[in-house]
């Protein structure tokens, strides 16, 4: 069996890495739109470094989760961490490339055309944290 502090390592980056993802990508990039007197181009300015920085975090967090469920976690709990990890590194191959060229090119005040890619993101988010919920409450239960 796993470890009390190997388990609880692993719990906690799970619901941490979950709490980052709902703090960040549910409530403040939404929001920060809304506020009085955020541009555009303010806005993206401050979703390029915010992101980064989320993106930074998730990855030292999803190596903790790893490191903890090679450790003797039910099966389940290690798919689910596999699958928010998979769409993470999906996000970080294949989308915030995309989404990085799209805000530089809206910055310089470039005429573009609509992307998807944003809603790409969104939707590895939308898989990223029932995975992690799901594997927390496994691990917890486990």
């Amino acid at each position: 069996m796993v470890g009390s502090t190997t388990a609880a390592t692993g719990i906690a980056a799970t619901f941490v890495w979950l709490g980052m993802i709902l703090a960040i990508s549910f409530l403040e990039a939404p929001l920060k739109f809304r506020a009085p007197g955020v541009t555009l181009a303010v806005g993206l300015s401050i979703g390029r470094l915010v992101f980064r920085a989320l993106n930074i975090a998730e990855a030292a967090l999803a190596v903790v989760v790893i490191a903890a469920m090679t450790a003797g976690y039910p099966r389940s709990a290690l798919i689910l961490s596999g699958i928010a990890v998979a769409a993470l590194i999906t996000q970080l191959i294949a989308v915030r490339p995309r989404l990085h060229r799209r805000t530089a090119a809206v910055l310089r005040g470039d005429t573009i055309q609509r992307s998807h890619a944003h809603l790409a993101y969104v939707a590895l988010e939308l898989v990223k944290a029932p995975a992690l919920l799901a594997a927390g409450v496994l691990l917890l239960a486990g």
